[in-house]
């Protein structure tokens, strides 16, 4: 029983398989790739290194590649103009910033009550760039940018450098644009 099992079972894969060397790969529309359309420009001047471009106006991040060519773009959520827990501005700092430290899934913040943090990525004091489930078109974070949890994995693991010997410790640059 278990060899007839096995067989068939081998059988189906050995038919499969030259199916499989012939897939095609296709980009979908609504596919993070597909930057047509994006609330964002499709080229800057990156001085020829990666940036990370993020327009609280538009609500959205944009990472670009050496040549100046968007690569990947997403929904962003920067600071809210007021904290809700204080009359305080909660504003993400606009400026030209360095990532200077990197997280994993892991990462907590230390200020928020060991609020999630997954895959952090800090470019100006407390401020990160990082994976939530609260993702919206509105600005509403304590300063932080928050982006998808599969958004900020890609940044951190596939686009983002840490400062390293080999860059002069200076990350990839990170560019937050004002209200």
């Amino acid at each position: 029983m278990q060899r007839t099992c096995l067989s068939k079972l081998l059988s189906i894969m050995l038919l499969a398989a030259p199916l499989a060397a012939k897939a095609q790969i296709y980009e979908i529309s609504g596919s993070p790739y597909d930057t047509e359309g994006a609330p964002l420009p499709q080229y800057i001047n990156t001085s020829a290194e990666k940036v990370i471009l993020v327009d609280p106006r538009e609500h959205a991040w944009g990472a670009y590649e050496r040549n100046g060519k968007l690569k990947r773009w997403g929904i962003a959520t920067a600071g809210g103009a007021k904290c809700d827990d204080s009359d305080d501005s909660c504003h993400t700092k606009a400026g030209v910033f360095r990532i200077y430290s990197l997280g994993n899934s892991n990462c907590v913040s230390n200020k928020y009550e060991g609020a999630p943090m997954p895959y952090c990525m800090y470019f100006s004091g407390g401020e990160a760039i990082h994976g939530s489930s609260d993702v919206q078109f509105e600005n509403i974070s304590h300063g932080c940018v928050r982006v998808h949890i599969d958004d900020a994995k890609w940044l951190r693991y596939h686009f983002v450098e840490g400062p390293t010997m080999i860059n002069h410790f200076r990350g990839t640059k990170v560019i937050i644009k004002s209200y």
